[in-house]
């Protein structure tokens, strides 16, 4: 099994390589056909004051005036080893720029991520356990109302009751705990609303298995029989629909940023699109490659350690049916 697992790990961490860096040709081929020249855009603006001498310089050390494939080559080269170029508007290393915004958006991230955890985890729990008429049927309900809601709206909410009516946070400091708090609550409540519902219809599916009903006849808690026997084998299509979402987390967080006056990547990005900073641009999106394609990685990786019943075939887990549940299937 190690072997195999090292094998499997090998061929998918390949895979992941290869996606990011097609991932950057595609998108330097795309940012180098968008209509509107940077170097007059940005460099020759009257705003910015640089002479001609300085734009032909600057022209020179981004390499723009070399052919497209020379470019390319250049800019890859680049990227492999941790240089992501020289911002055109600001003239500083796209590096500095991204690391003094990208805490604040991981923070932002990362906290939405556990707040869609909890609240997917609480929902599954009680529509689980708890009877229809004590609120279980209005539990199941709740990811459809999640979802229905825009993240900017529940923020907004977020803010003027927490923020105006309350005074927990300052609205004019966007950094604090308690206004990060509220930001990752606005983001990760319609983001848990899809683990839940994968969660809940997983949950169900497990609790009609036989070892779940053995578990139940030893008069086991149902606490117990949730965390011990019921969430780990249910949680494999969980960490499948995690993996999926980072891309819309991340393109959540600019709306986020925008609404509780953060600045973060998100921000970053508005800016660049604005004055066509395309060495910025680049970077954000190659990044962006790489964090999907590392969170997918892992999720793959830990799929044989959530459930036994996994097998590795190829470069791809596959989930083998166990012969309690062949008469389902044949059924």
């Amino acid at each position: 099994m190690q072997g195999a697992y090292m094998n499997y790990a090998a061929k998918r961490l390949l895979q992941a390589v290869v996606v990011v860096l097609l991932t950057y040709v595609f998108t330097f081929i795309v940012v180098s056909i968008l209509p509107g020249d940077p170097v007059t855009n940005v460099l020759r603006d009257p705003q910015n004051g640089f002479t001609e001498a300085e734009i032909a310089q600057i022209v020179a050390a981004q390499g723009l005036d070399k052919p497209i494939p020379v470019q390319l080559w250049h800019s890859l080269s680049g990227f492999v080893t941790g240089d992501l170029g020289v911002s055109l508007r600001s003239s500083r290393p796209v590096s500095d720029l991204i690391a003094e915004v990208l805490p604040s958006t991981l923070r932002l991230a990362g906290g939405a991520l556990a707040v869609a955890l909890v609240l997917a985890m609480g929902i599954a729990y009680g529509a689980r356990f708890l009877p229809h008429r004590f609120g279980g049927a209005a539990l199941r309900a709740l990811p459809s109302l999640f979802l229905s809601v825009p993240s900017f709206v529940i923020g907004l909410l977020l803010i003027h009751i927490f923020g105006f009516q309350l005074g927990l946070f300052m609205v004019i400091d966007p950094n604090s705990f308690w206004a990060t708090f509220f930001a990752a609550v606005a983001l990760g409540i319609p983001i848990s609303a899809q683990i839940a519902e994968v969660l809940m219809a997983n949950l169900d599916h497990e609790a009609s298995q036989d070892y779940a009903a053995v578990a139940r006849a030893r008069g086991l808690r149902q606490s117990k029989l949730f965390f011990r026997h019921l969430l780990k084998p249910s949680s494999l299509p969980v960490v499948t629909v995690i993996a999926l979402m980072v891309g819309e987390v991340l393109g959540n967080t600019l709306i986020t940023e925008t609404v509780f006056g953060r600045t973060g990547v998100g921000s970053l990005i508005q800016r660049s699109v604005v004055t066509q900073d395309l060495p910025v641009l680049q970077a954000i999106v190659s990044l962006a490659a790489v964090v999907f394609a590392v969170i997918n990685l892992i999720a793959d990786l830990i799929y044989p350690l959530l459930d036994p019943r996994v097998k590795l075939v190829g470069t791809a887990p596959r989930r083998v049916t166990t012969a309690d549940e062949l008469p389902r299937a044949n059924a």
